[in-house]
């Protein structure tokens, strides 16, 4: 009996799952140690203990339920996290800039956070039909629209790091799908021309590579052309879309190329990151012994720079395990969705793994310098109740794949 138990759960992929959680419980209870000594501020550890202990629930109900209610329910899903997002706008919460979330008795839940699963569950039952071909450029549209719509809202919280989350998706998503590679270049090309407009040279280089590509794959001329005309356009509306950023963005994006042009302001977290995570040596300063992280210079760390406590206080070997824990779990995703009979379970596997995969590169290229601070959680290490829930039960929707993975 429990090897028959065994064989139908994937036991892999909850080590890495608990693991992780595990070393954001400890860096946690650290960050919230001088709450939890003096009584005063708070105690984000016991917090995140309760949604653990909820969003455990919530991946066995999820891993347990009929497998053919995900794809049932997808559309209504998404559409109930839409309004959701349309809610937001009128009765949210502010904070930090933005209004992301709705207040639900003495808890906020972030709606941004059920659409990311909601989208790629309407996104993955639109592609898993026969009739759907991703190369065709009306289901290439529909498709597109799916994640268009909840990107929208959520410019305008504004949110722009999980807003780029929905532009990510669209990319493993659609290969998956069976995008091919040649129209998979189109795509990715306006957003390295968006990237380039900042300089002429990086851009007409952009424009270059585009040509050369039109000319040796022999696109019909309406289709050269029309992308050609597109990557111009976005290189002349740069500028205008830069202006429509929040004073807040901008000052992240100019600080990331120069931390030091503002050590005070914008600059500060990303430096007192990198000082964390550099004091940390092999073996880190010891549990409860980080200096940055106990003398509260380390900023947001029990979110966005939870990475950092890891890294000051447990070094580059407690790095490296919370890394390997990833490279596991993404492994064991990969690995579901290549098993799966269902096409609707392996489109969704993909584009569990890219949510989850994008989250853990942009918050720990943000910790170490790499990358503009965007705000965006590290999955099931930082704290916050959404996050947590949405992530667990993302964990649910696969151990269900897993149990029921010759099913079509």
């Amino acid at each position: 009996m429990a090897e028959s138990w065994l064989k139908r759960i994937d036991p892999w992929l909850l080590i890495a799952v608990f693991g992780l959680i595990g070393m954001g419980l400890v860096a946690l209870y650290s960050s919230s140690y001088p709450a939890i000594q003096t009584g005063k501020g708070t105690n984000y550890f016991m917090f995140q203990v309760f949604w653990v202990i909820v969003g455990t629930m919530v991946m066995v109900l999820v891993a347990l339920v009929p497998h053919r209610t995900f794809f049932n329910v997808s559309y209504l899903f998404y559409g109930i996290s839409i309004a959701l997002l349309i809610l937001v706008l009128f009765v949210g919460t502010r904070g930090m800039g933005a209004t992301r979330w709705l207040r639900l008795g003495p808890f906020n839940i972030q709606p941004s956070e059920i659409a990311k699963v909601a989208t790629l569950m309407a996104v993955a039952r639109y592609l898993s039909s026969e009739r759907i071909n991703i190369n065709q450029l009306r289901y290439f549209l529909t498709a597109s629209l799916f994640f268009l719509i909840p990107f929208l809202l959520i410019v305008k919280q504004p949110d722009l790091g999980t807003s780029l989350v929905f532009v990510v998706m669209v990319l493993p998503v659609f290969y998956w799908a069976g995008l091919n590679t040649g129209n998979l270049f189109l795509i990715i090309i306006p957003f390295l021309t968006l990237i380039a407009s900042f300089n002429y040279y990086a851009f007409f280089g952009v424009m270059a590579i585009l040509v050369v590509y039109l000319i040796y794959s022999r696109r019909p001329l309406r289709v050269a052309i029309f992308n050609f005309l597109l990557n111009i356009f976005i290189g002349m509306i740069t500028p205008f879309l830069w202006n429509q950023l929040q004073p807040y963005q901008k000052k992240r994006i100019l600080t990331f190329a120069n931390p030091e042009s503002d050590p005070l302001g914008a600059g500060y977290q990303v430096i007192q990151s990198m000082v964390a995570i550099g004091s940390g040596g092999l073996t880190g300063k010891g549990f409860l012994q980080g200096s940055q992280t106990q003398l509260r210079f380390l900023p947001e760390q029990h979110t966005d720079f939870i990475f950092a406590v890891i890294g000051e206080e447990f070094g580059f070997l407690g790095v490296t395990l919370g890394l390997v824990l990833f490279a596991l779990l993404l492994f064991r995703i990969f690995r579901i969705a290549s098993l799966v009979k269902s096409q609707y379970f392996s489109i969704l596997s993909v584009g569990i793994a890219t949510v989850i995969g994008f989250h853990m590169v942009i918050n720990i290229g943000m910790t170490i310098g790499l990358l503009p601070v965007t705000g965006l959680p590290l999955p099931f290490i930082s704290y916050g109740g959404s996050a947590m829930l949405t992530n667990l039960g993302m964990v649910g929707m696969l151990l269900n794949f897993y149990r029921n993975r010759f099913e079509y």
